[in-house]
């Protein structure tokens, strides 16, 4: 499983290389397979991700729980909704900034801030690859499947908002974070606690990158794809 898992994180570095290649997601109106990632990102987060974080919540509770109940004994979801808002927050900046330069683009700060962000966002990812506990290699393919289409969208995104540089420097940045992820967790494993608060982190990021591709009008997006996605995976993820 170790080097099925290494196979599958190099799938993601191929991803993140070369899906500015990938001709058919600059088709307007907007590509269908985006439509479709979105609705698969969507039911990832809401039938694996949130059960996983309730999960993790058990974890927290028996750590800070106990008499008087520590803040943070059941609230796991915070980190979630922290997450949320720290990559609205990011997107925002970034329009922000784009909107004072006369290219339309980001200042470098902003663009490294940005990456960065998402830099860890992949090294988490990366790390779970080699850590998590996967129903066999069916679970690890889905697990896969849904960041791999994920990251489609994400390089996407991230294209049109830093123009050149994300291919000049984010893309290689991106890449590299998930494979050094993923030798972390070959080499050593980081408390669940941290990894706990990390996925409610991404958790959330994921929420509003998959609203921010799919909600915007100019987006031109297929609700018929985006519920194929979603019925298909969830009948993935439930059945199989």
């Amino acid at each position: 499983m170790e080097w099925l898992s290494l196979l599958f994180v190099m799938g993601f570095v191929v991803i993140h290389l070369f899906s500015k290649n990938m001709n058919f997601l600059k088709a307007v109106p907007r590509s269908r397979f985006l439509s479709i990632a979105g609705g698969i990102s969507v039911a990832y987060v809401f039938l694996h991700l949130l059960p996983e974080l309730g999960e993790f919540q058990e974890e927290v509770h028996e750590e800070f729980g106990g008499p008087g109940e520590s803040f943070l004994s059941n609230h796991i979801y915070l980190a979630a909704m922290a997450g949320l808002v720290i990559f609205y927050g990011l997107e925002q900046m970034v329009k922000s900034s784009k909107r004072r330069t006369a290219e339309g683009k980001s200042s470098s700060g902003v663009f490294w801030i940005h990456i960065g962000s998402f830099a860890m966002y992949n090294g988490v990812i990366g790390y779970l690859m080699m850590r998590e506990e996967y129903e066999g290699v069916v679970g690890m393919a889905l697990f896969f499947i849904a960041l791999g289409v994920h990251f489609i969208t994400n390089d996407k995104g991230l294209r049109e908002a830093h123009k050149g540089e994300y291919d000049r420097y984010g893309r290689w940045l991106l890449a590299a974070a998930i494979v050094a992820g993923w030798f972390i967790g070959w080499m050593t494993e980081v408390h669940e606690l941290i990894i706990a608060f990390l996925m409610a982190l991404i958790a959330g990021g994921v929420i509003l990158n998959v609203l921010k591709e799919e909600l915007p009008e100019e987006r031109e997006s297929s609700l018929g794809a985006f519920i194929i996605g979603l019925a298909v995976y969830s009948v993935l993820l439930l059945f199989i």
